[in-house]
């Protein structure tokens, strides 16, 4: 678990790079023609030194295509699954840096990404980077909450992905978690960064009492935030990729360490319904498996 939480610092270089040459990262695709979704996760961005190696591991377990972009020079692809983008890889030994900072990060939309960036500072977040022009993408600001936990807003140069109704394929992002330490703060602090409801559930079993808040924005659930599970590991968001069924999960997780990837967390049952494990891909990076079947069992999220 060591190695999901890298430098942050290094990290918000990574994500700004871009920028400080005049390279522009393509637009998000299934956008609402300049409408935003603020509060909505509508992006990832994975970071990893084994490039050729992760490339293998997610293709091999959930299908996924890695599209370089037409520019060579920029040090990007693109992440395709079914066709359909749903993140970008950075190669960090083309960055100036011998840091590990292989990890996935998460990107908030925003609507106003200067007042964002304003809030989180006034919340006694972190800003590492003020907010910084992708081009096509957008601006983009990579922040911490006041106990660490990294993320980035993005604010969309043409809106963001649109809400459907069709649930999301297996092996899509489809949740996101933070970890942390105080949860009462973390709901303070993102309750004022984005219009988020923020509604508390019990996970408990017996007689163990788990607090959790999904948080939810244009009467969708977003994400969820929880006390964290591991002690000693930092302030975190997770995300969350669909697996079909148990028998899908043990299939993937029976292939991950031949892949040169870690399992982190061996399959469990999760309280709200579903099984839960936790991977790491070649370069350290981690993510969780989750099973759902579709959008009525998620909307049950959380429930006992």
């Amino acid at each position: 678990m060591k190695r999901i939480c890298a430098s942050l610092l290094l990290t918000a270089v990574v994500l700004t790079a871009c920028s400080a040459t005049g390279v522009s990262i393509p637009a998000l695709e299934g956008s609402l023609a300049g409408e935003r979704l603020p509060g909505k996760i509508i992006w990832h961005e994975l970071i990893t030194d084994t490039p050729e190696q992760t490339q293998r591991f997610y293709t091999e377990l959930f299908g996924w295509e890695f599209e370089p972009l037409s520019d060579k020079n920029i040090n990007y692809f693109l992440i395709r699954q079914n066709g359909k983008a749903i993140g970008g890889m950075i190669n960090q030994n083309r960055l100036p840096t011998k840091a590990d900072i292989s990890q996935w990060v998460a990107l908030f939309s925003v609507t106003d990404i200067a007042a964002a960036t304003d809030q989180v500072a006034s919340s006694r977040g972190t800003v590492f980077t003020p907010p910084t022009s992708l081009g096509d993408r957008g601006k983009i600001a990579v922040v911490a909450d006041p106990q660490g936990a990294l993320f980035a807003l993005l604010q969309t140069a043409n809106g963001d992905p649109a809400d459907t109704a069709e649930p999301a394929s297996v092996g899509d992002f489809f949740w996101h978690e933070l970890w942390t330490g105080d949860i009462d703060r973390a709901v303070t602090f993102y309750g004022k960064l984005a219009p988020y409801q923020m509604e508390r559930r019990n996970l408990g079993t017996g007689n163990e009492s788990i607090d959790y808040f999904v948080m939810q924005t244009q009467q969708q659930k977003r994400g969820g935030i929880r006390v964290n599970p591991f002690k000693g590991l930092p302030p975190i968001w997770v995300n969350y990729l669909q697996i079909l069924d148990d028998a899908e999960l043990d299939r993937i997780l029976a292939k991950v360490e031949s892949l040169g990837g870690e399992i982190l967390v061996p399959a469990a049952s999760r309280p709200s319904g579903g099984t839960v494990a936790m991977i790491a891909g070649p370069s350290g990076a981690g993510i969780a498996l989750q099973t759902w079947k579709n959008e009525e069992q998620l909307a049950k999220f959380g429930e006992q």
